[in-house]
């Protein structure tokens, strides 16, 4: 290690990197200031010693608040995982312990992992931890990312690209699409062909938190109604003679309950690769067994 590293580390603490971490989530210094016990002062002091220390303006006061520098939305997973790493080195228990817990964890995934997972994961959670409790937010790929960096998700579900620098994708699951309709349809008794599927008309659901096309926009179908999400979609369908062509696990795990029929669909069907996005970083014991939780619910 040079010297110069040295002197940089002699003058970073774990108060600048609280700071650093809280401005960048907030974007306001007075509710920097009250989160972390802090005057106004202090927290400007500490701002000008985080620019010297990083030799960047790494927040500008703008009418809104302050906005982050791409400097200081770089350091963000790092600073995030300085934090995470020195708060299990300093804990006396660096596990997880379910059966005592009483974490909240945060996750972004589409609608329709969530409707897939959802109640498998709280019966688990239910036997497993009963002190743990966890949140859901819908966001897109971009959000999601932005999420990750402020620390405001534990992990992100969705059909991602390539890994960002900064961060880990990893499959959590395949699917593909069928077709579902109401058990009694009157044109169709467990198959369908291309013309059915061409003219009955199609319940389509989209969503602003989806990665990904989907067979749904095709130009070919008629469409009846268009909503922001599949299980309102298999809903209606339920209830109509509409068509809802959709994720094959979605359909299956509720089509008992909503009295649905499933069908392979007339044509090959695309593959949905879904997948799970972290921070890079020291590993979260609690996020691991979480994690893990979501997979037995994707399974169930």
């Amino acid at each position: 290690m040079s010297e110069f590293d040295l002197n940089q580390i002699r003058r970073l603490d774990g108060g600048l990197l609280l700071v650093f971490r809280e401005l960048l989530r907030t974007r306001r210094a007075g509710a920097v200031a009250q989160r972390l016990g802090l005057s106004p002062s202090a927290i400007s002091h500490a701002l000008t010693r985080l620019r010297d220390l990083f030799d960047d303006p790494l927040f500008i006061r703008r009418p809104h608040g302050f906005e982050p520098t791409r400097r200081a939305e770089e350091l963000g997973p790092q600073v995030e995982a300085l934090i995470e790493l020195t708060g299990r080195t300093l804990s006396r228990d660096a596990g997880f312990e379910p059966l005592r817990s009483t974490r909240n964890f945060r996750l972004a995934a589409p609608e329709f992992v969530t409707a897939l997972i959802g109640a498998e994961l709280i019966g688990q959670l239910k036997a497993a931890a009963p002190g743990v409790n966890f949140g859901v937010g819908f966001f897109g790929e971009e959000d999601a990312s932005r999420a990750l960096r402020k620390g405001e998700i534990d992990f992100a579900i969705g059909r991602f690209g390539a890994a960002r620098p900064g961060f880990t994708v990893e499959q959590l699951f395949e699917d593909h699409y069928c077709v579902a309709a109401r058990r009694d349809h009157p044109q169709l008794k467990g198959a369908i062909n291309g013309a059915q599927w061409q003219d009955i008309g199609h319940i389509y659901a989209w969503s602003a938190s989806e990665v990904g096309g989907d067979v749904g926009s095709d130009a070919r179908i008629k469409h009846l109604a268009s909503v922001p999400q599949w299980l309102t979609a298999l809903v209606m369908a339920a209830s109509t003679d509409g068509l809802v062509t959709c994720p094959r696990r979605l359909a299956e795990r509720h089509a008992a309950r909503l009295g649905l029929q499933v069908m392979d669909t007339p044509f090959a069907p695309n593959t949905i690769s879904v997948s799970v996005m972290r921070r890079t970083g020291p590993t979260d014991a609690g996020v691991d067994w979480f994690l893990e939780q979501v997979r037995e619910a994707v399974d169930a």
